[in-house]
């Protein structure tokens, strides 16, 4: 006879390890992936997770134990359970899950950022320094949920330029402009340079959502709720997104 040993998961429903008590060592408090935090009980009624099954003397190999989505003991969803199901939506309304998902890559990313600092016997990690750094991480992070990202591609000419997209992701019809605050570009110089970006964006033939992804470490910008409303807007045929992290210092 065998035994489920306990998984533990994030929130946003990624496996961490499906032997908990058996293999310690690959337990973890925030997701590597995502960086959330991680659960191996039920909220509701505190039990286990089910993982890995073992059974005496026989050693599995190639087998991922599944996440479930409701817990077998109370039958609560689990946090990650909504998540699940949207993915699992109509064509109908994928565009709009998407523009969530991108949404919720940016929401951790500051998390993220301060985690990678932190490595196993100080080995060389990623320092989130400038626009550039920002945007190598960003594009990490984009695989998680997309296949198909594209950096860099010419915006039609607006006001006698044209400039590069950050991130294009063509079959979703979004693209991603990524800021990062510094000295000389806080709150009224960012809103000058998205809005102009805005204009420009809409007139990509793959564009139909916009989302500005600000990332303001040091606190440059002292009212970013205020800022996200003024850039954020939605029209008939073009939908602006403004996402500012961290919020408060």
């Amino acid at each position: 006879m065998g035994h489920h040993d306990i998984q533990q998961v994030c929130l946003n429903g990624h496996q961490i390890t499906d032997s908990f008590n058996s293999s310690p060592q690959f337990r973890k408090n925030f997701c590597a992936t995502c960086g959330a935090a991680t659960i191996h009980k039920c909220p509701e009624c505190g039990q286990g997770i089910p993982g890995d099954y073992k059974t005496d003397g026989v050693i599995a190999i190639g087998f991922s134990t599944p996440v479930p989505t409701h817990c077998s003991g109370c039958g609560k969803a689990f946090p990650w359970a909504a998540l699940k199901a949207k993915l699992a939506n109509g064509a109908g309304s994928q565009a709009m899950d998407a523009l969530a998902l991108v949404e919720q890559v940016c929401g951790r990313f500051h998390l993220i950022a301060r985690q990678i600092r932190s490595r196993h016997s100080n080995r060389d990690t990623l320092v989130v320094n400038d626009e550039y750094d920002v945007q190598d991480l960003l594009h990490t992070l984009l695989h998680i949920y997309f296949d198909d990202i594209r950096r860099e591609e010419w915006t039609p000419s607006y006001a006698g330029g044209s400039s590069r997209v950050d991130f294009l992701l063509k079959s979703e019809q979004i693209i991603i402009e990524v800021k990062k605050t510094r000295a000389t570009l806080k709150a009224r110089e960012l809103g000058d340079e998205l809005l102009i970006d805005c204009q420009r964006y809409r007139a990509h033939p793959d564009c139909k959502r916009l989302l500005c992804f600000v990332y303001d470490p040091e606190g440059w910008v002292s009212n970013p709720r205020g800022l996200e409303s003024d850039l954020s807007q939605k029209g008939d045929d073009f939908e602006v997104r403004a996402v500012i992290v961290p919020k408060g210092h």
